[in-house]
């Protein structure tokens, strides 16, 4: 019925599918298993013909279980480990910490996780350094032990990891219902002039560039909503027409969706090299910033096993209270949600 080696090399591992497990994904079930390998793992041997459903070989990872079904693994006995390698050189600013989870404070310029140009100096090298390989969530993947979510390398602030897959997924579902309350604070170029706004499109990855994300009426584009508060303003100058800065409300999590959004209603963040206005970016209009004014300065969530609300904040790095500092004279005044929010993030 199966492939691979010698019996001996592997172990047989039998499942009953219970009625809190129907409907699930056959590799997302298989993950959730103790005595299963990673979700990934199983996925990859779900394809091999490892795995099969009621005496029938599985056909695909994306099949669903139902209750009462009987599930039966071959696991190699003795598997590899294909845990990234820990880095104990790169600092980890923990700002909430148990058992099941971890909040921490990102600097700019970190890779959550191994790409092409990064394979060991990563924010996953750093958590399995803290933590332990075997101590991580692994429901995104092997490459990405503990992330719920990512910030951009050179983005900073707040961000949640996960010490095992339950809570993963309980912290990713939160996301989804939209009630892990996460804001970020930018500086964006131009005149923003309501107080508060919205913005609802669809994003997908740009046809002509595919480092780039883009906002569309593509039917297959994922839906992006984002809210703001206008926080201050600054009157504009002899090289450029002024700054706005704002408070940003994800509801989604796409990728570069403030950058994409802010660019979409004509106010790229300053200093974002990707989204940046063309032939009008300079250095002056960009305040000298190296990176994107944008900083994730507010968590706020229900701890998915203690019930215990968590809330915690992250007051700007030097770099962008650098930038603000050299406005500071052309202010015209903060707006009540910036009365509230500036002093918290040192403003």
């Amino acid at each position: 019925m199966f492939s691979g080696g010698g019996e001996e090399s592997f172990e047989l591992v039998n499942v009953l599918v219970d009625p809190s497990c129907s409907d699930m994904r056959l590799d997302a079930f298989l993950g959730s298993v103790d005595s299963c390998p990673t979700r990934s793992a199983c996925a990859k041997l779900i394809e091999a013909g490892e795995v099969s459903i009621n005496g029938t070989i599985a056909r695909s990872k994306s099949e669903c279980v139902r209750m009462g079904d009987r599930i039966q693994v071959r696991v190699p006995r003795q598997r590899q480990e294909a845990g990234l390698l820990p880095n104990y050189e790169i600092p980890l600013d923990v700002r909430f910490e148990d058992d099941y989870l971890l909040v921490l404070s990102k600097q700019a310029g970190l890779v959550c996780h191994p790409s092409p140009g990064h394979v060991d100096d990563t924010l996953a090298n750093a958590l399995v350094a803290h933590c332990g390989y075997e101590h991580l969530g692994m429901l995104q993947g092997e490459d990405r032990p503990g992330i719920v979510h990512r910030l951009d390398m050179d983005t900073s602030g707040l961000m949640l990891a996960a010490k095992d897959d339950e809570t993963q997924r309980a912290l990713q579902n939160l996301i989804r219902m939209r009630v892990l309350d996460r804001r970020y604070v930018t500086l964006v170029q131009g005149y923003v002039a309501p107080d508060e706004s919205g913005i609802t499109t669809g994003i997908a990855r740009s046809p002509r560039d595919r480092i780039r994300m883009t906002v569309t009426d593509d039917p297959l584009a994922r839906e992006a909503i984002t809210t703001f508060k206008t926080l201050e303003r600054f009157e504009a100058g002899p090289r450029d027409d002024g700054y706005s800065l704002l408070e940003c409300h994800l509801f989604t999590g796409r990728t570069h969706q403030i950058r994409v959004h802010m660019r979409h209603i004509g106010h790229p963040v300053v200093g974002d090299q990707l989204y940046g206005v063309g032939s009008k970016r300079s250095k002056s209009r960009d305040l000298d910033l190296r990176r994107q004014f944008l900083h994730s300065w507010s968590v706020t969530f229900d701890h998915p096993q203690t019930g215990e609300r968590i809330h915690c904040e992250d007051s700007l790095p030097d770099d962008l209270r650098s930038a603000l500092k050299t406005l500071e004279s052309r202010s015209m005044g903060r707006t009540e949600a910036g009365e509230r929010v500036c002093p918290i993030i040192g403003r």
